[in-house]
This record gives C-alpha cells, sequence and structure tokens, in this order.
C-alpha cells in the first residue's frame, strides 16, 4: 500500500514510520512547516530546528524519502485566525481540533496525489469500517486517546486516515522505540498548542491582542477585587494566573461590553460547575446518533461525563447527570457511545 506518513519528531509519529515499513508499505513521510517564524523574534533560534533534525535522522535510518511541505500560510488561514477570533469573542478556542479537521486531513490531502490510499500519523485513536461506515474508536490507553482532537473528521477524511498506533499504549510504544534504537526514542512528549511549539500561550495571544485592562468583580458581592489584563488571557473555570489574594479564585463570567471578569470565591463554588449547556456547529462522524444517552468530554483527557441529550439538525441540549466544573463558551464537547467517538461540536 501506497502510504504518506506526517512525522512530526516525537516519537509516536516515528514508531507509527516504522510499524509501516516493517509491514513492507511503499512510504513517503512529510513534515509540514508551520513555523511562525516571523513572530517573537525575541525567542532566538528557532524551536522547530530541532524537531527537524530528529525527523530528518529517523526517515535516513529507515530508509523513507522525505518531504518539507510549506503549509504556513493553511495554518493561518485556518487555524491561527480562528484561535485569535475565538479568543477576542470570548470564547475558548481548540485549535488543534482545527489542526486535524483542516489541515493534516484537509489541505494536506490536497497537496498530495490520489496514489495514497491513506494517510498516517502517530495519533492515539482507531478507525474501523462496520456496514460502509468508517467509526473512530478510542485508543486502549485513556490518558493518550486523541479521538476528542479527531471528532471534527468527516468520513471521507476518516475513510483514508490510518493510524498504526492506535491500538497500543504509550508504554508499548516507548518500548517499541528502544527496539528500533531511535534518537528520539527518549525525548519527552511535546505540550501545548499544535502551531506555537515552544512559544507560551500567553505570549501570543499578547503579540496579537495586546492588553486590554479591566475590573475583576466578585459573583457575589459585585466588588472589585483588582484589575485583569484582558479577557482574552482567562477562559472559565480558571484558577490560576489571576493574581489575587485571598484566594482561591475561580473565572465564573465574563462581561465582554464592560469588560469586567467575574470571580467566584472558595476552594469548590458551586458558581463554577455546570449541568446543562447546547452544543452548536455539529459534526456526526457516522451520522447523527439514535441513543439519547452518551458520555461527553467537555476538554481533551481521560474524564467523560453521562449525559442525555436532545437532538435536532443544528443545536444538541445537553443534560449532565452530574455537574461538571469549567464548561467554556468556545470549548467543544465530544460525545460518545462505549469506545466509539460519535464527533461533537462547539460549547455556546
Amino acid at each position: 500500500m501506497k502510504i504518506a506518513v506526517l512525522i512530526s519528531g516525537g516519537v509516536d509519529s516515528s514508531v507509527a514510520l516504522r510499524l509501516l515499513k516493517d509491514e513492507g508499505h511503499d512510504l513517503t513521510a512529510f513534515y509540514l512547516k508551520i513555523w511562525l517564524e516571523d513572530e517573537f523574534k525575541y525567542l532566538g533560534e528557532c524551536p522547530w530546528k530541532e524537531d527537524l533534525a530528529y525527523v530528518r535522522q529517523i526517515c535516513r535510518k529507515a530508509d523513507v524519502p522525505l518531504e518539507v511541505l510549506n503549509m504556513q500560510k493553511e495554518y493561518w488561514d485556518n487555524v491561527v485566525r480562528y484561535t485569535i477570533d475565538e479568543c477576542k469573542a470570548g470564547r475558548t478556542p481548540n485549535p488543534d481540533i482545527f489542526c486535524n479537521q483542516q489541515i493534516k486531513f484537509g489541505h494536506f490531502y490536497d497537496k498530495i496525489d490520489s496514489s495514497f490510499e491513506k494517510v498516517a500519523t502517530g495519533h492515539y485513536a482507531q478507525a474501523e469500517e462496520k456496514n460502509g461506515l468508517f467509526l473512530l474508536k478510542k485508543a486502549p490507553d485513556p490518558i493518550k486517546d486523541q479521538t476528542y482532537f479527531l471528532s471534527y473528521l468527516s468520513q471521507k477524511q476518516l475513510s483514508r486516515a490510518l493510524f498504526p498506533i492506535g491500538h497500543l499504549e504509550k508504554s508499548e510504544v516507548r518500548t517499541l522505540a528502544k527496539k528500533y534504537d531511535l534518537p528520539n526514542k527518549d525525548r519527552k512528549d511535546s505540550q501545548g498548542i499544535c502551531f506555537l511549539g515552544k512559544i507560551p500561550y500567553q505570549e501570543f495571544i499578547r503579540e496579537h491582542l495586546g492588553e486590554k485592562p479591566g475590573d475583576f468583580i466578585d459573583q457575589e458581592t459585585g466588588e472589585r477585587l483588582g484589575e485583569h489584563k484582558g479577557h482574552w488571557f482567562y477562559t472559565i473555570g480558571q484558577r490560576s494566573g489571576l493574581g489575587l489574594s485571598g484566594g482561591p479564585w475561580f473565572v465564573v463570567g465574563k462581561d465582554l461590553k464592560e469588560n469586567r471578569i467575574y470571580l467566584a470565591n472558595g476552594y469548590d463554588p458551586d458558581e463554577v460547575y455546570g449541568k446543562d449547556f447546547s452544543v452548536s456547529n455539529l459534526n456526526w462522524i457516522a451520522g447523527m446518533p439514535e441513543k439519547t444517552d452518551l458520555e461527553v468530554k467537555i476538554r481533551h483527557g481521560a474524564s467523560s461525563h453521562p449525559c442525555a441529550i436532545k437532538l435536532n439538525k443544528k443545536i444538541v441540549q445537553v443534560s449532565l447527570k452530574e455537574p461538571v466544573h469549567g464548561i467554556a463558551p468556545g470549548q467543544f464537547a465530544v460525545f460518545y457511545d462505549g469506545d466509539i467517538c460519535l464527533g461533537g461540536g462547539m460549547i455556546k
């Protein structure tokens, strides 16, 4: 099989490449150049040079041809601009979901020719065909499972996707990396947002939106508690980085018109929790679900929550069985039926 392998310099995609090589497939590796090298010149040397150096070593050792594709414009237009706009609108963006939908399984598909039957990545997820439909299934490692970030894929995209390590635990991937003696076998996993690399998220937002001082307000008393630097630096449920005494304080609301951020006090304030919310901009991977009792994730991670949903074509009303901390507008709610990721949408 002729396969395009997206490789990042991390251990996961490197092991995926070697597994496919062992299976005898016709491989070409692709490294996507999405660096924002025109920004944050104060950072000095480009932090992505190390990634590409690892990629070149891995491909050379595996005897797999490598192509470097410049996709900076596509990233800016589809992921970076979305992130900035969502922050400015007071919502909490999730650029990694759009990175997968719009770039890795979107514009990248358009840049390679149709002779590549599959596009492989190092995601922890599984794709399975059943009754003519492609299903997205959880990986066995609940902490590393990345179906949340893949929940916006279409049938067409998923039908061409291949996840060679999706059936493995992270520890097994590390063992394979040592078996293959990969140069990055002991490299730490990358953290943070896809296109930022080592650029701090707060610095990225400050560069594009600046600062807009306003008041922190006690939700219960209406008392002014201090000054914030701009509502786009804060998300619902946030505790750290507020710089206030007498805490802990949690962000529980925003008033964009008055440029106020509302806070609740205490270690477990009721105002931080919610049970009912609505979801728009829906994507159902294999069609609208028939069941109404499902599980939902409101952020990436191992935790999912039992819920009941009311469906129509454009909006889903979600009622959680138990209150959940930090339901943030703009973040994504992703629905599951057992180990099947059904899709999801944006919290209103």
